[in-house]
């Protein structure tokens, strides 16, 4: 099988040193061709060099790794992201579900992330997740699409077609407008971090609901949201003022 060629660009000499040495010895499918201290290096290594894989730190001065990114004509190759702890930068990261590592880089970790790196790469296909990615930086919240990877494909689905989520096991239900259901094969808590700036609420240990379908809340049963696609999505007894909160509900269901 051939070796992933790849470019690792970090404005500190000692990461790029320690990350290649790790390659090197737990990653045998990757070679590093080229390496690289700032973003002006960095894009010119990678049209020279046509990398299958990128290794791209997100801090670096003067321009970051989302800057390098938006000045290359083309995506067609894989990226894993290392950086230090940037809680914008890997909620960004995670809602495009594109690949990173956290410093100080784990060996298990990395492994698992170049093996996703080799299988995504052996469908030759232009990265959509890294589209995905620089588009949602640079749009407003309402027009934001979240991949969802189901077992046939992943969608890149716009946040605000979301009607509701529902968890079943350790999977994720996700109810769009349209009708259509789609299977992740995610935890709900997951979806609960990456969505609650967008005015969903976990509403039930096994539902996430857009606020923006709630058609109004029903004392009866218990109490629940009824959506505008008619779904009944119960209300937890310790949620209630929770939702009452994001509804704006002064006077809530008992």
């Amino acid at each position: 099988m051939n070796r992933l060629r790849a470019i690792v660009i970090d404005d500190e000499q000692n990461n790029l040193d320690n990350l290649s040495q790790l390659l090197a010895t737990y990653c045998p499918g990757v070679e590093v061709v080229a390496t690289a201290q700032h973003a002006t290096a960095g894009i010119a290594a990678i049209l020279q060099y046509r990398p299958d894989l990128l290794f791209l730190d997100i801090q670096m001065p003067g321009k970051n790794g989302f800057e390098l990114l938006k000045e290359l004509p083309q995506y067609d190759f894989e990226v894993i992201f290392v950086t230090a702890y940037d809680q914008y930068a890997i909620q960004a990261v995670r809602f495009a579900a594109v690949d990173y590592l956290l410093k100080p880089v784990n060996i298990n970790e990395l492994q698992a992330a170049v093996a996703r790196a080799t299988v995504n790469r052996s469908t030759k296909q232009q990265n959509r997740h890294l589209e995905n990615l620089l588009q949602l930086l640079q749009q407003q919240n309402a027009q934001h699409r979240i991949a969802l990877a189901t077992l046939k494909e992943t969608r890149f689905v716009p946040v605000c077609d979301i009607v509701h989520c529902e968890s079943s096991n350790n999977y994720t239900v996700f109810q769009l407008a349209g009708g259509e259901r789609l299977t992740v094969s995610k935890p709900i808590y997951e979806y609960e971090e990456l969505l609650k700036n967008y005015r969903f609420i976990r509403c039930h240990q096994s539902h996430l609901v857009n606020l923006g379908y709630v058609k109004s809340w029903v004392k009866d049963n218990g109490g629940y949201l009824l959506l505008e696609n008619g779904h009944e999505i119960p209300v937890s007894r310790n949620k209630k003022e929770l939702v009452a909160l994001a509804l704006g509900n002064n006077g809530m269901p008992v």
